[in-house]
């Protein structure tokens, strides 16, 4: 809601576009299943936007996630870029442009849903598959970059998402900063974390920002699933969402502070009432960014410090009596 009501802080600076996909191959053909094909179409010579990369990095998974969500069967996800020059320009100032595309092959909308579909809170998925928040937050980050969005779709002929971008003229070097140049913790201590949310989306972006942050992300959708987990491998930290379905994140860390006391449990939440039924329970207000989660998991691990406590206690291997 903060991007798409443009106050949310970015930090643009000179992006290479296609070098950032190729850095997301892992992830989005993880994200998406074997049963997507990505395809990518970039010139030979890619000039820099100026944009806010985890941002960027956040909207490519959101618009292949719906990419995805919109071929059941599977299908071809085409990822693209191409210049543009605005001329005496209405909606963006005159000047070069970079066009990211996402073209999937899927259902398509109808003009309706199309209409509707940049609406805050408008999803087409079912309950607890959808915030209906992704592309007016992708809407929001676009203009407020200094850019623009927009969606192409017919029934039956897929969905082609655009995201403009203004090139960065002044500066023709490119900022890329390497997984290892990260802030936080990645620097002193590689976890294992089990990242726990409902919102496929959402549970993506944290796992890739756990990776970012140089540690080993595991994705589960649901409490009972978390438990399952730590009976099997070692786990040093639990991130959890508060409002799910059947165990909500609160009843998982009481779970797991019963049955392995030695995990840390931190809640992510954007319900304030949550902060009284948390009791001293680490919490993380939602949403959050890298740079908030990084200090969240040092602050944990740097109370355990202090205590004398830290263990990688070995879940499935010996579990407390």
């Amino acid at each position: 809601m903060l991007a798409f009501a443009r106050r949310q802080e970015l930090k643009p600076e000179p992006v290479d576009v296609p070098q950032l996909v190729r850095g997301m191959t892992d992830l989005l053909q993880s994200s998406l299943g074997p049963s997507v094909l990505i395809e990518t179409r970039f010139p030979l010579v890619s000039k820099p936007v100026l944009g806010d990369a985890n941002q960027l990095e956040m909207i490519l998974l959101n618009l292949t996630v719906n990419a995805r969500d919109a071929m059941p069967n599977g299908g071809k996800i085409i990822i693209a870029t191409r210049d543009e020059v605005i001329r005496d320009g209405n909606r963006l100032k005159s000047g070069s442009y970079i066009v990211l595309s996402v073209t999937d092959s899927g259902i398509g909308m109808d003009e309706a849903t199309l209409r509707r579909a940049m609406e805050p809170f408008f999803t087409t998925k079912g309950p607890g598959k959808g915030t209906g928040l992704g592309l007016s937050m992708v809407h929001g980050i676009a203009e407020q970059s200094g850019g623009w969005f927009s969606l192409q779709s017919k029934p039956g002929e897929g969905t082609t998402a655009e995201l403009w971008l203004p090139v960065a003229e002044s500066q023709p070097t490119p900022v890329i900063r390497p997984a290892s140049e990260e802030k936080g913790t990645s620097k002193k201590r590689s976890l294992v974390i089990l990242a726990v949310d409902d919102d496929r989306l959402v549970l993506t972006n944290t796992v890739a920002m756990l990776d970012d942050l140089g540690h080993r992300g595991i994705a589960v959708p649901s409490g009972k699933e978390a438990l399952e987990i730590l009976q099997q491998r070692s786990v040093d930290l639990v991130i959890t969402d508060y409002a799910m379905p059947h165990m909500t994140g609160l009843e998982l860390a009481k779970a797991i502070k019963n049955d392995w006391p030695n995990i840390p449990v931190v809640i992510a939440s954007g319900f304030a009432e949550m902060n009284e039924k948390a009791g001293d329970i680490s919490k993380l207000a939602k949403p959050f960014t890298e740079d908030e989660l990084a200090a969240e998991i040092e602050n944990v691990w740097g109370q355990l410090d202090k205590g004398g406590h830290v263990v990688n206690f070995r879940a499935g291997a010996a579990k407390p009596s």
